[in-house]
């Protein structure tokens, strides 16, 4: 696709014929901030294992710019969708009332990391003097696809906030919305962590963590080549409860959780729960530079509280054992704010083509934000550290 005379951007249907190493320059060039996510390794592993492709409903073509000498110089993760499933940004809404005005919403292209409501990079930029221009560059991209595909819209979800900035000023719809994180404020131990807590939420936390325990369940936090095929079978039996349960259609197999383990041994962290010398519970987090991220749950027997324990607790007794700076738990979930994530804003941007439609959802963002910073504004007033901490 040509962008200019002297320019271009391709559009690639398949991540596997680009060069690893030039596609992880652009998208993790300081290891101190890796997001597994956008890594070559994790966005191949989802198109090996067919999680992604034409008969899912998200058909790669990821934006690609070359450099003079034919290396990555920017690139973007993206998607042709013929559905809104699997965005965590939900537009259903749009959808449905631009379908009963007439007009089609489907296909659109999506800029994201499949089924992953991870804050991080989406306009993958190699540092450097046309660091800028290219960045640019991939923005006007995304606009010339919707373009010349006649697509409906384009949709940059979970990216940072000062690119929404940038992209806000080159015309695209700023979208915010919530999620809730840990911050690591230098503690040396769990216990220096509860400190920080008033003390009815720390006289909780405690009964809580005691109580996910008490069936005689024992904790295993596994990672790199300690992760066994009978590892990944059992959280897969646990990814498939969930899924099934909280939402019909599971979007990942069990494939592409051996190819995570084959290819991404070192940024996987399996925290799993075992009874009686059976694993009953685990939980999938990927570690970044600075973050450890919470993924996947599930259980196949009950315990009061042992959610909270594998999903929260225990991700916080690591980031604190390896310094890591915050923990994201995903999307949702208001109850993780007794648990000492706080809320923080995420957002998306949106290119939409048809001007009528481009209003009414500009008037829809201008109300949401509002209605979510009063929220965020509510929920810190009940966080659950000391005021003084605070």
């Amino acid at each position: 696709m040509s962008i200019s005379s002297d320019t271009a951007v391709n559009l690639v249907p398949s991540i596997a014929t680009l060069d690893a190493a030039q596609w992880d320059a652009c998208a993790n060039p300081d290891p101190a901030k890796f997001n597994p996510f956008v890594s070559h390794a994790f966005l191949k592993a989802l198109e090996d294992a067919r999680t992604v492709g034409r008969n899912t409903g998200w058909l790669p073509r990821h934006l690609v710019v070359n450099d003079d000498a034919g290396s990555i110089a920017a690139a973007a993760p993206a998607y042709i969708k013929s559905h809104s499933q699997g965005e965590y940004v939900f537009d259903h809404g749009w959808a449905d009332a631009y379908e009963r005005a007439g007009g089609h919403y489907y296909p659109k292209l999506q800029i994201a990391v499949p089924f992953t409501p991870v804050p991080g990079p989406r306009l993958l930029v190699k540092p450097g003097e046309g660091a800028a221009a290219s960045e640019q560059l991939l923005a006007t991209a995304i606009a010339e696809v919707v373009r010349q595909g006649g697509l409906s819209s384009a949709h940059v979800t979970f990216l940072e906030s000062a690119v929404a900035e940038r992209l806000r000023d080159l015309g695209f719809l700023i979208r915010v919305g919530q999620q809730f994180h840990w911050q690591n404020d230098g503690y040396a131990t769990f216990d220096d962590f509860l400190a920080s807590l008033a003390s009815r939420k720390r006289k909780a936390v405690r009964k809580e963590r005691q109580t996910a325990l008490a069936p005689g369940i024992e904790i295993e936090q596994l990672s790199g080549r300690d992760i066994t095929e009978a590892h990944w079978d059992a959280m897969f039996k646990f990814y498939m409860d969930t899924g099934s349960r909280k939402w019909g259609r599971p979007y990942l197999n069990r494939t592409f959780f051996s190819l995570l383990g084959e290819t991404m041994p070192d940024r996987c962290l399996l925290v799993l729960a075992k009874r009686e010398g059976r694993y009953v519970a685990g939980a999938l987090n990927l570690i970044g530079g600075d973050c450890l991220f919470g993924r996947y749950w599930g259980a196949i027997e009950h315990h009061p509280a042992l959610h909270f324990e594998l999903c929260y607790y225990q991700a916080i007794d690591y980031a604190i054992a390896n310094e890591l700076p915050r923990v994201e738990a995903g999307a949702q979930g208001e109850h993780k704010l007794a648990r000492g994530y706080l809320p923080v804003e995420t957002y998306s941007a949106h290119w939409i083509a048809d001007p009528s439609l481009r209003r009414a959802v500009e008037r829809f963002l201008t109300q949401e934000r509002e209605a979510i910073a009063q929220m965020n504004a509510d929920l810190t007033e009940m966080a659950p550290y000391r005021k003084d901490e605070a």
